[in-house]
């Protein structure tokens, strides 16, 4: 592209340099003919007009004394009636410009001029113009040469960034060239890099979460036809199956839920439902596993609370609290629900050493965890209840207890921070 535009910018500036060059060696040729016509007809006229002045008054007419009257250059020949030429200067050979004139006391005044001066000056004309013509070239190469680095430049720039950009690293530049068109294209480049960057984002997450959300449903359905697999009794096998295809359907659910968090966070699909069933439900199927371990898993507060929510996306909160519960905690864990203002709260807490001090409000970041376990369970919680129009809080650290806070009716707002307990009721958190 370089040589092109180098290439392209000379031949630009030969045509306009022969048009215009031509056009003003005609011109000044037919200038500098006509200026000498001139000097020689003036010349002529000069003379004419001394001759006829010094022939009145009978004075003598000499080469010497006409001598002064005529240039170097040219040749001047005086013819008078009854007397013989006159002649003044060297007698020019080959092509000559003249000029003959006639006095009034019958002389003849012819005066010549060899053309070779006009050739003269046109040569002295054609160095100049060709000199500005050669300033001009060079003048035209130095400019073509940096405009075409100020363009391949940036282009080569840009075709790296591209193959960044494909090769993986998604990283804007923002690197602008002070060319609109070209700066418009690294803004196109930035763009897509940061689109893109967030779209990877957003796919690793969502492999993440679902990797961390699908691990419990599985283990419990796995339990559950292991189960059928040790049994004999239909009546056991039938409600294993029931249970099973249950799970199936709140695994069905997750996977719905976290597609749909991934494309739009903000999206749901709250209803009205009865929160003492996902309360029993969730103890139900943690109990095997809390029990495998010797600890229990118990719910006490009120009774015959209705939340708005998604069933599915609530369920899927209280298993990950439940879940760290099982992990990090210790002792009983204790599902207790009570109502603050206009919001259900389902705390979750149990009797173990509770949240290092150096993680504090840090506990719902991705990739943070007190123990060595991925990090993202509590996180994908929080943003499961968010989703909901809920919130997910640590409301005490030792011994922790994790709040859930989910609106009693269908408000477009979000639900305001938590209030203090009445003093009617058994405080779990101080």
């Amino acid at each position: 592209m370089r040589r092109r535009l180098i290439t392209s910018t000379l031949a630009v500036v030969l045509v306009v340099i022969s048009v215009f060059g031509v056009s003003v060696v005609l011109v000044e040729t037919r200038t500098i003919t006509s200026a000498a016509q001139d000097r020689v007809e003036s010349e002529a006229l000069r003379l004419v007009s001394i001759v006829d002045s010094r022939m009145i008054g009978d004075d003598r007419i000499t080469a010497g004394i006409l001598r002064d009257q005529v240039g170097d250059e040219r040749y001047a020949l005086i013819e008078i009636p009854g007397r013989a030429p006159i002649e003044v200067g060297s007698k020019p050979d080959g092509d000559v410009i003249q000029h003959v004139e006639q006095g009034d006391q019958g002389e003849t005044i012819t005066v010549q001029e060899p053309r070779s001066t006009v050739t003269t000056e046109v040569g002295r004309v054609l160095l100049v113009i060709a000199g500005v013509a050669l300033l001009t070239i060079v003048a035209a190469v130095v400019l073509a040469v940096r405009q075409a680095s100020r363009l391949t430049s940036p282009l080569t720039d840009l075709a790296e960034t591209a193959e960044r950009l494909g090769s993986g690293d998604q990283r804007p530049r923002h690197k602008r060239y002070g060319v609109p068109e070209l700066d418009r294209v690294a803004d196109v480049l930035d763009n897509s890099a940061e689109r893109i960057g967030r779209m990877l984002t957003a796919e690793r997450r969502l492999a993440a979460d679902a990797s961390h959300q699908l691990r419990t449903p599985l283990t419990a359905l796995s339990m559950r036809l292991e189960e059928i697999t040790l049994t004999d009794d239909p009546e056991t096998v039938k409600e294993e199956a029931t249970i099973a295809l249950t799970q199936v359907e709140r695994l069905t659910d997750v996977v719905q839920r976290l597609l749909t968090n991934s494309r739009d966070p903000r999206t749901g699909s709250a209803v009205t439902f009865d929160l003492d069933e996902i309360v029993k439900q969730q103890i139900e199927e943690w109990r095997p596993a809390y029990r495998g371990k010797g600890r229990a898993i118990v719910s006490s507060g009120k009774k015959d609370l209705k939340a708005v929510g998604t069933p599915g996306a609530v369920a899927q909160v209280l298993a990950a609290l439940i879940e760290n519960s099982l992990m990090h905690g210790g002792g009983t864990v204790a599902l207790r629900t009570r109502v603050t203002g206009n919001q259900v709260v389902v705390e979750v807490t149990d009797e173990g050493p509770g949240v290092p001090p150096d993680l504090g409000a840090r506990i719902f970041e991705r990739t943070i965890s007190g123990r060595n376990s991925t990090g993202i369970g509590l996180a994908v919680a929080r943003d499961l209840a968010e989703a909901d129009g809920g919130r997910l809080e640590m409301l005490q650290t030792k011994p922790p207890v994790f709040g859930l806070f989910l609106s009693r009716t269908t408000s477009s707002t979000p639900p305001p921070r938590p209030s203090p307990r009445p003093e009617d009721e058994t405080p779990t958190v101080r």
